[in-house]
């Protein structure tokens, strides 16, 4: 090794052309690298969404969940299965294992879930899949009103013309309509009438199913030409349907007009959205995971122009909604940052040599080593996200260190007299093997996180690789660019000529001995008194079991996205009307503040969403954390007749909901899980650490519940079926069959008028036979009573459950809020009851005890690596006992919470930075104390010589990587909370522990170092 820096050195060029084959590489691959938020994971979801029109909830858990639950079950892949047993509708939702294979698990549960089909109900109708891949919000909203146009009207142009042009943007996955109302051919049932004329909803939905009907007839096929056929069976607007002959009774015609009022409505009008309070049609962009969110985003704002300028007279659209402001504001502050750091870090450089000519150096190797990192990237198929351009930030600081380093010691082997040629060939010849060890142990600190499972591993491996690649490529510099331009361009400085330069670096070099004697005074105090050293290093850390346990923990810091969300419960009785009322008032209280640009609300059934879209960050002064607490007050003093929970997306991908999702499950009925979970959600509101808690199980639905006598309708000559059916077909809302209109097919649907089911009393007088031409009211055979059930039947791994979801107060971090629901649940469940967990909250438990597995395996590979290096078993030891020094000194900033920090995610990477970053003080210092003790000086004289060798270049470096991350240290607006929680960890743990090291590690060599002898220079770390 000694004599390979040697080559490039008397060859030039050759390190030239080294280099600018990095170059090259390095910048083509910056062209072809996708641009993402975060690494691609593909986090699928699949939902299983079954309508049984007018069925109860535990009959459609009984009959439509239970059943498909238990077949896809079998299905592998699975994370968890959750499921809500709604009125009418099944809701089954199969969260897979991240990264699993989505399209396979969705072959195989569709196959389950056909294997079932022949147990559903009859009148079920076909389980509908969905697949979500990505991204659990749409990624923009694009949103159409109109003060001209129906609803159903604009939903059929979005579809028409709309909805196909942004989904053949390259990379859009699905542009999905969110309140649509689609056309369908109401038939609205007047009851009284149906029974004057001695019909039923029966009777009705016969006739339109056998004379709408699509015909295909086929063609002719004569001996030299074809004719196509087709008839007229089918029905195409509401005049034909109107003249539909239901019945003939003596000579008499009834048409559906004499029974219905017939009208070209819509599907469904229990959705209700919109945009800046006024109602509208919102079309969500979902993103292909494979996908660029910024290319993708970009190219439907290109064709935004031209389905503007398509749009019919009264018809206008807006954004209220696009997440890429967010992804371009953090990576816009990232690359801010990046080039912050490269200003101080060349400032550090000069401030420490004084010499023009020295900071050139450093200057040249960082954005080359940066830029060789993106060929990298492209080679391991990385991307450019907000991680791999942290990762850059941290690079800058590790990639100077090296040129650093060689070029103090080619100036200090100057300083002794040797020409720029010879310094330049004995300093590399020195630093040869040091640089390869600090290289090894940066690269074996991210082996780890590169190869862990989970999120983390997710998330961080395109972080471990590109900061170790970084590190690789500067090493590469450091050995062949740095040394031939050392030589070349450093030049010895004298101190007696009265250049400027000269004088400054007269000025630094004065400057620095009167740190370095002082240092040297305290060395020697510390060397003399090493037990009472060691005694402290002990007390360290022991400390770091403390710090950490008392440090506030989370998965990741909350981030300010620039919107606030707001879940709204309202009555289970509630109408669209009266939702829509109160969302109207928390429209206007959004819209108030002074930092909201617009709102949207999506209300469908059993979900009513509104959110806040906040100013951008520099045109704001409040947070969204502040916003949040200042709604979800208000909402609490304003908004009486709903429960309103305000929150903010999770800050890493992969999880949706509320951010407490605490899950009690059972094999216990439901009327015993209920007073079980009202008592555990009373007990936990008690504790004051909950901003906001409820339960998904709420015993308040009101049911009328309809008792047929069997006898009286065995006498009529009726079935329960006829009973059945005759009341389900008038007031269950479901399709009988289609219609075309304008080349597409619509929704036929036949129901009894509003005006006639307005209480439940009314159902006395349906009709649902006829005898002799006497009509006979459901009142002859049947008496309704009333009850309460659950307003949905929800089930967490096949078992029946209630979710306890909610919001920590201020201040309360994850780890506390968990804590404090499992200790509730030690109190207060009783025997057959278990916990688990949904959301954002399961992937904390899941990822919580991961870290530390890695940084033991961290530790592990650092220590194999060095011993490695260095021949020996007891260096390892001595160098990384530098690394809890560092650890006890972020473990501070984070048990302070300083600015903000805490054990997150983000934090235990830094840790695990700090432990490459901390070990190459003590590689330095051992290194030149081995050779000096090879050379036959004492132990003690050999530490002490290379502690004052190495000190200067050890502060050059710290103050180059503390000074170099101070950008993330006060980094505001956008992503800003993982870069500050990262800059703290680093510099506040660099600075202490680079302190502790300078006497630390001294100290155990006196106690640790065997004993050297001159053969043993191979030992050297070469």
């Amino acid at each position: 090794m000694k004599f390979f820096t040697d080559l490039f050195i008397r060859r030039p060029v050759l390190a030239v052309v080294v280099s600018t084959l990095i170059l090259v590489l390095g910048l083509r691959a910056v062209g072809s690298l996708p641009v993402l938020e975060y690494p691609q994971t593909e986090n699928a979801t699949i939902t299983i969404t079954t309508t049984y029109p007018g069925a109860s909830p535990d009959v459609i858990a009984g009959f439509i969940t239970t059943p498909l639950e238990n077949a896809v079950s079998q299905v592998n892949g699975i994370d968890d299965i959750t499921s809500s047993s709604l009125t009418s509708q099944s809701v089954i939702t199969i969260n897979l294992v991240l990264n699993h294979n989505a399209d396979s698990a969705l072959t195989e549960i569709s196959s389950k879930v056909n294997s079932v089909l022949n147990q559903l109900p009859t009148g079920t109708q076909q389980p509908v899949l969905v697949l979500t891949v990505g991204q659990t919000i749409d990624a923009m909203y694009i949103a159409f009103r109109s003060s001209v146009l129906q609803p159903n009207q604009i939903t059929d142009y979005v579809t028409r013309v709309v909805q196909p042009q942004l989904q053949a943007v390259n990379g859009v996955q699905t542009a999905e309509i969110l309140g649509p109302q689609n056309f369908a051919m109401r038939v609205w049932l007047d009851p009284t009438k149906l029974a004057a004329y001695g019909l039923t909803a029966s009777d009705v939905n016969a006739a339109l199913a056998n004379n709408d009907f699509i015909a295909a007839l086929g063609n002719t096929k004569g001996q030299m030409t074809q004719i196509t056929l087709t008839a007229s069976t089918g029905l195409h607007s509401a005049a034909e349907f109107e003249n539909l002959i239901v019945k003939q009774a003596n000579g008499a015609i009834i048409r559906l007009k004499d029974v219905a009022k017939v009208e070209l409505g819509a599907d469904d009008y229990e959705q209700h959205v919109t945009f800046d309070n006024k109602s509208g049609v919102f079309i969500g962009i979902q993103v292909a995971p494979t996908a660029s969110l910024l290319n993708v985003i970009a190219g439907v704002k290109k064709i935004m122009p031209t389905i503007q300028a398509q749009l019919p007279t009264g018809l206008e659209v807006s954004i209220p909604y696009d997440s890429t402001e967010f992804v371009n504001g953090s990576i816009h502050d990232v690359i801010m940052a990046l080039i912050e750091a490269l200003g101080i870090v060349t400032l550090v450089v000069f401030a420490f040599l004084g010499s023009p000519r020295s900071v050139i150096i450093p200057v040249i190797a960082i954005p080359l080593s940066l830029v060789g990192a993106f060929a990298m990237m492209a080679t391991l198929g990385f991307t450019i996200n907000l991680l791999t351009l942290l990762a850059l930030v941290l690079a800058i600081g590790l990639v100077v260190d090296d040129a650093i380093i060689v070029v103090e010691n080619v100036n200090r082997h100057m300083d002794n007299g040797e020409t720029p040629f010879n310094a330049a060939i004995e300093a590399a010849r020195e630093l040869g093997g040091p640089i390869i060890a600090m290289t090894v142990v940066l690269i074996a600190v991210y082996v780890p996180i590169g190869f862990q499972s989970g999120l983390t591993g997710a998330l961080f491996t395109e972080f471990a690789f590109t900061l170790a690649g970084a590190v690789t490529i500067s090493a590469i510099i450091a050995l062949t660019l740095t040394p031939m331009m050392s030589s070349k361009i450093l030049k010895p400085i004298d101190r007696d000529h009265p250049s400027w330069d000269s004088k400054i670096v007269s000025f630094i070099d004065r400057q620095f001995g009167r740190i370095q004697r002082f240092y040297s005074r305290l060395l020697q105090g510390s060397l003399n008194n090493v037990p009472l050293v060691m005694i402290f290093a002990v007390a360290i850390f022991i400390s770091i079991y403390f710090l950490a346990k008392g440090a506030t923990a989370e998965l990741a810091p909350q981030e300010d996205q620039g919107i606030v969300i707001m879940f709204a419960t309202s009555a289970p009785n509630a109408t669209i009307p009266q939702k829509t009322m109160w969302d109207e008032r928390l429209n206007a209280m959004m819209l108030a503040h002074s930092e909201a640009a617009g709102t949207f609300q999506i209300d469908v059934p059993g979900q009513d969403i509104l959110g806040v879209v906040m100013k951008p960050w520099d045109e704001r002064t409040t947070s969204s954390t502040q916003l949040q607490n200042a709604l979800q007050a208000e909402a609490n003093a304003k908004i009486a007749g709903q429960q309103i929970v305000a929150f903010q997306p999770p800050s890493l991908p992969g999880s949706n909901g509320l951010p407490i999702g605490f899950v009690l499950k059972t094999t216990s009925d439901f009327s015993q899980l209920y007073p079980v979970s009202q008592k555990f959600l009373t007990a936990a509101l008690k504790t004051g650490k909950f901003m906001f808690l409820q339960s998904d199980l709420k015993l308040d639905q009101p049911q009328a519940t309809v008792t047929i006598d069997r006898a009286k309708v065995s006498e009529l000559g009726l079935t329960m079926s006829s009973v059945g059916a005759a009341l389900g077909e008038a007031l269950g809302g479901g399709y009988v069959n289609y219609f075309s209109l304008d080349g597409r097919s619509y929704k036929v649907i036949p129901q009894v008028q509003r005006k006639f089911r307005l209480n439940v009393a009314d159902l006395n007088d349906y009709p649902i036979t006829s005898i002799n031409g006497i009509n006979v009211p459901l009142s002859s055979v049947a008496t309704i009573t009333t009850s309460v059930i659950p307003e949905s039947i929800n089930h967490f791994q096949q078992q029946n459950s209630a979710t306890i979801q909610g919001v920590a107060a201020p201040g309360v971090s994850e780890q506390e809020a968990l804590a404090t629901l499992q200790q509730v649940a030690a109190q207060t469940l009783p025997t057959g009851y278990s916990e688990d967990y949904a959301g954002p909250l399961r992937q904390y438990v899941q990822e919580n005890a991961s870290f530390i597995v890695t940084f033991g395996f961290a530790v592990i590979i650092i220590f194999l690596a060095l011993a490695a290096l260095f021949n020996s078993f007891r260096d390892p030891l001595i160098i990384l006992v530098s690394v809890p020094m560092s650890i006890a000194g972020a473990l501070v900033f984070i048990y302070l919470g300083f600015g903000g920090v805490s054990l997150n995610i983000y934090t235990e990477v830094g840790l695990v930075t700090l432990m490459g970053l901390v070990s190459k003080h003590g590689i330095l210092m051992v290194e030149v104390a081995n050779e000096a003790r090879y050379a036959g000086m004492a132990k003690r004289a050999a530490i002490e010589h290379a502690a004052n060798i190495r000190l200067r270049p050890i502060l050059m470096t710290t103050a180059a990587m503390v000074l170099g991350v101070l950008p993330l240290v006060l980094a505001s607006g956008a992503g800003a909370a993982a870069r500050v929680n990262m800059g703290v960890v680093i510099a506040g743990g660099l600075s202490i522990g680079t302190m502790f090291t300078l006497f630390v590690v001294p100290a155990v060599y006196m106690v640790l170092s065997g004993p050297k002898i001159p053969t043993a220079s191979a030992t050297q770390a070469t």
